[in-house]
C-alpha cells in the first residue's frame, strides 16, 4: 500500500527511554524549509502521508518532511503509565525529535492535539517555529466536541475486517464529513485500525481514553490565550471544518483579531478535523509553505 512508499521509517528514544516513532520524508533533491507534521490526539503520523509526499517531491522547492507518532500511537511503543499521555510529556518528546534530527527550525502542521503542541512548542522553544499550520484547534476548546470525542476514544468495536471498520466509522462520523467519497472512508479506516498477529486492533492505545475520562467537562475549559499569543510574530494558517464542534467561528474570528498575519480557511461538508489529504488541500498549504519560506 502506499503508506509503505516515500519514507524512512525513524525510532528515537524519548527522555525516559521510550522508543518514538518518525515518519521521515526525505526531499527529493535540494532541501528547503523542514515540515513537521503533529497529529490528533488519537491519529497517527500516517494522516499526513499524501501532504507529505507532496511537499517532499515538490517539482521546485523539495523539502524534508517529519511526521510524528506520539507515545502510545502508531508504531511508537506504548507508555505503561496512560498519565504520560500528556502535553507536557509529548513536548518534551517533540523536543527530543527535533534534537535527534538536526532540525532547528520548521514549519509545524498540527491537528488537533498537534496545533496545541506546536503553540506549547512556541513557548518552549520559540525559534524552533517560522510557520504554523493548526487545523481545527485554537486557544478555546469547545467542550461539546470533546464530549463527542471521549464518547469513542478507546471503545470502538473491533472490526472483523476494514470494511466493517469503514461501516463504524460512517456511523460515528458520517454527520462531521457527509460528503467522504468510499475511498476516503476505506484509507480513514485504514489508520484508526491496523493488523495485529491478523487481527484489526486500534493505531493507538486504548489506554488514552483515561486521560479524557479525568476531565471535568461541565466546568468551563482554560483558555490558551497565552500559548495562541506566542505565534504573533510568525505566518499562520487556521483550518477550520465548517462541521466542527471543536473550533468553533468565535474562537477563530477572536483569533483573527489577535494575531496580525493570520490566514483562515473554513473547509465545507468537513468537521472535527478536516482531512489534509485532497489536492485542493495539499496545495493551500503548500502555498503558505511557500510564503514562510520567502519571508
Amino acid at each position: 500500500m502506499d503508506d509503505e512508499r516515500g519514507f524512512d521509517s525513524r525510532f528515537f528514544s524519548a527522555r525516559d527511554g521510550l522508543k518514538l516513532h518518525v515518519r521521515d520524508y526525505p526531499a527529493n533533491g535540494a532541501n528547503g524549509l523542514p515540515v513537521v507534521c503533529l497529529p490528533g490526539l488519537a491519529r497517527t503520523a500516517a494522516d499526513f502521508h499524501e501532504l507529505a509526499l507532496a511537499l517532499a517531491g515538490d517539482a521546485k522547492h523539495p523539502r524534508r518532511v517529519l511526521a510524528l507518532d506520539y507515545r502510545g500511537r502508531g508504531l511508537s511503543e506504548y507508555d505503561r503509565n496512560w498519565r504520560n499521555y500528556d502535553l507536557r510529556v509529548e513536548l518534551d518528546d517533540l523536543m527530543q525529535v527535533l534534537s535527534a534530527t538536526g532540525v532547528t527550525e520548521a514549519v509545524f502542521i498540527g491537528t488537533s492535539r498537534g496545533g496545541l503542541l506546536t503553540m506549547a512548542l512556541a513557548a518552549a522553544r520559540p525559534a524552533a517555529i517560522r510557520g504554523a499550520v493548526l487545523n481545527d484547534v485554537g486557544p478555546v476548546i469547545d467542550a461539546k466536541g470533546l464530549i463527542r470525542i471521549r464518547g469513542y476514544i478507546g471503545k470502538l468495536p473491533t472490526p472483523r475486517d476494514f470494511d466493517e471498520g469503514v461501516d463504524i466509522l460512517r456511523r460515528l462520523l458520517d454527520a462531521q464529513f457527509p460528503k467522504l467519497t468510499a475511498a476516503q472512508w476505506h484509507t480513514m479506516a485504514r489508520r484508526t485500525w491496523r493488523r495485529v498477529d491478523g487481527r484489526l486492533t486500534p493505531a493507538y492505545d486504548p489506554a488514552l481514553m483515561k486521560t479524557l475520562e479525568i476531565l471535568d467537562l461541565e466546568a468551563p475549559l482554560p483558555a490558551l490565550w497565552f500559548l495562541f499569543d506566542g505565534l504573533k510574530d510568525v505566518p499562520v494558517l487556521v483550518l477550520r471544518g465548517a462541521n466542527s464542534d471543536l473550533l468553533s467561528e468565535a474562537t477563530l474570528e477572536a483569533m483573527k483579531g489577535r494575531h496580525p498575519h493570520l490566514e483562515a480557511v473554513v473547509v465545507p461538508d468537513q468537521g472535527h478535523a478536516p482531512l489534509t489529504s485532497d489536492t485542493e488541500m495539499i496545495n493551500r498549504i503548500r502555498r503558505f509553505v511557500g510564503h514562510v519560506e520567502r519571508t
